[in-house]
Order: structure tokens, then C-alpha cells, then sequence
């Protein structure tokens, strides 16, 4: 296991004290077998009134804010250590039923999964006919391999364009224009598998990048976004096509949801007109700890 610590602060500038509304974060990193939650802490900036956690419909932790004074800023600020056991590469078991493309879901597990197989854009078979040039016109279409082409075809045929302005572009946006971010990647990918039959979800996280070994990798400095797919035998497969990751290497997950729009970090509302608004600041920062480090563990709050 790796101990990594994750710093995320988030600040939003006014140009005159404003009210906020309430105010939802999706930072709490998910407990699993592959990462395991060491320390949280959590610093708002002007303190909330009110601050509690809830669990969403697809069991994230979310802490939800409001607030009972104005101010012209708002800064959110968490620090969390976490244990994580990174699967590298294609090693995960499908069972022998699903190892060649296509194959049928267990009836038992089809009412639970038809949520993450249905798709959500309609673009006239584009995204369709795109996933199918990976299918082995010549026999049986190995599934892991027919995976693992599309992460790699993303991450080697399209540019990454960081931009700011919020919101996920359509996959008929990405595929025309050849270009996106982590999240038009993920959103992408994972309407391109549904087309074929399999079911998918998006996932919002951190991404750490190894600069002790001089890689580099796309998505650092902010929050990530990429897919996970579900293959019997296997479970939920993580899937970055921005970086060409297939297993959890380096990936840290928040958040699992059916969409995009329901994976949003952090989102809320404020009485001030667009011209108060002076600009948004985002710094997320992911290293490792050495053994025996202290990972200053604080309450949350």
C-alpha cells in the first residue's frame, strides 16, 4: 500500500461581501478494499452555520453547508491521508463467459446494473459507429482487449484541452472536435461501451502524479474524471482514457455516479450578480508520505 495526501482548496473572490446558499461537497475520497481513509479534515471560510454529511443515492459522502453571514470570498480547504493498493494493468478476472465480446449480463444482476447500461445522448449513432471500430471484424472480439484499445485510441488520437468554463461537452462535441477534458473523456467512453451493451459509470476523484520518476500525467493540479466498467467476474474496472490507465494506479475515487451532472465536487449557490464575481482559484496537490510520517490527522468540521 502507498499512503498519499491529498490538499484541495477551492476559493471563490467577490468583489463586496455577498450571502451564500447552501453549498454541496463531493471531496471525501470513498472507503473500499483498495483505499482506505486515514485522516479527514475539513476548513471553510466564512464558517457555515451549518455543516453536516449525508450519504447520495449512490452512497458518496457529501457535506453539506449553509451559511448565515456574507463575505467577499469563500474558501473550502480539505486535507485527507488514505492508504491505497494500486492494481496495475489488465489484471482483473472476467469470467469465461465475458472474455470474448458480446456477452450477457447475470439476469440477477441486470436490474441493478439497466441504470448504468442505458445511454444519455442521442447523436444520431456517431458515438455508436466510433466504439464499434474496435470490434474484431474478422472472429470473436476479446473484451479486455476491445477495453483497453478504446482507453489508449482516446488518449493517443485526441488532444487534452484544460478549459474553464463549467460543465461536460456531448460526446458528438468531442469526437468532432478530437479534443476535451478528463471529464469529455470519461463522459465519452462511457456512452461508447453503453452502445455495446456494457454497463458503466463516471467517476470524479484525484489523480496522484509520480514526478519522483519524472512522469507526467493529465489531470494534476485539479480534481480527475474517468470511467469504471462492469465486467462479471471483475467488478467495477477503472478505466482512464486520458491517461491511458487501466486498473486504479494512481487514481483516487470520490465520487460514483450514473452522469456527470451528478458529480460535480462542489456546487452551491450566492445572492451577488455575475459582475461581483471576481474569479475562482483551484489548487489540488497529491503526494506520498514516507513510513512513519505523521499524517496530521484532524477532526472534521
Amino acid at each position: 500500500m502507498t499512503r498519499l495526501r491529498v490538499h484541495h482548496v477551492t476559493q471563490y473572490n467577490y468583489r463586496r461581501p455577498i450571502g451564500f446558499g447552501e453549498h454541496r461537497l463531493m471531496f471525501r475520497p470513498r472507503i473500499s478494499h483498495d483505499q482506505r481513509l486515514i485522516s479527514s479534515s475539513l476548513s471553510i471560510s466564512p464558517v457555515p452555520s451549518d455543516l453536516f454529511w449525508v450519504h447520495d443515492a449512490f452512497n458518496n459522502s457529501i457535506a453539506v453547508a449553509r451559511f448565515g453571514e456574507t463575505s467577499d470570498h469563500l474558501r473550502f480547504e480539505t486535507a485527507v491521508v488514505l492508504e491505497h493498493s494500486p492494481l496495475i494493468g489488465l489484471h482483473y478476472r472476467t469470467e469465461d463467459g465475458a472474455r470474448h465480446w458480446p456477452f450477457e449480463y447475470d439476469e440477477e444482476d441486470i436490474p441493478d446494473l439497466m441504470p448504468s447500461m442505458q445511454r444519455q445522448y442521442s447523436d444520431g449513432g456517431m458515438t455508436e459507429a466510433w466504439a464499434r471500430k474496435f470490434i474484431n471484424p474478422n472472429g470473436p472480439t476479446n473484451t479486455a482487449g476491445l477495453l483497453e484499445a478504446m482507453t489508449h485510441a482516446i488518449h493517443d488520437d485526441f488532444n487534452y484541452a484544460r478549459r474553464t468554463n463549467p460543465g461536460t461537452q456531448t460526446p458528438e462535441m468531442t469526437l468532432y472536435s478530437l479534443s476535451g477534458t478528463c471529464r469529455d473523456y470519461a463522459l465519452l467512453m462511457m456512452e461508447a461501451v453503453r452502445s455495446l451493451g456494457f454497463a458503466a459509470r463516471f467517476v470524479t476523484g484525484y489523480i496522484y502524479v509520480p514526478t519522483r520518476d519524472g512522469a507526467e500525467l493529465l489531470g494534476g493540479g485539479a480534481t480527475h474524471a474517468w470511467v469504471q466498467v462492469y465486467l462479471p467476474g471483475a467488478g467495477w474496472v477503472e478505466f482512464d482514457p486520458t491517461n491511458g490507465i487501466i486498473g486504479n494506479r494512481d487514481l483516487i475515487r470520490v465520487g460514483v455516479t450514473r452522469t456527470p451532472r451528478q458529480a460535480i465536487p462542489l456546487w452551491g449557490t450566492h445572492t451577488g450578480t455575475r459582475m461581483d464575481f471576481l474569479g475562482m482559484d483551484v489548487q489540488v496537490n497529491v503526494t506520498t508520505l514516507s513510513d512513519g510520517a505523521d499524517p496530521d490527522p484532524r477532526p472534521e468540521g
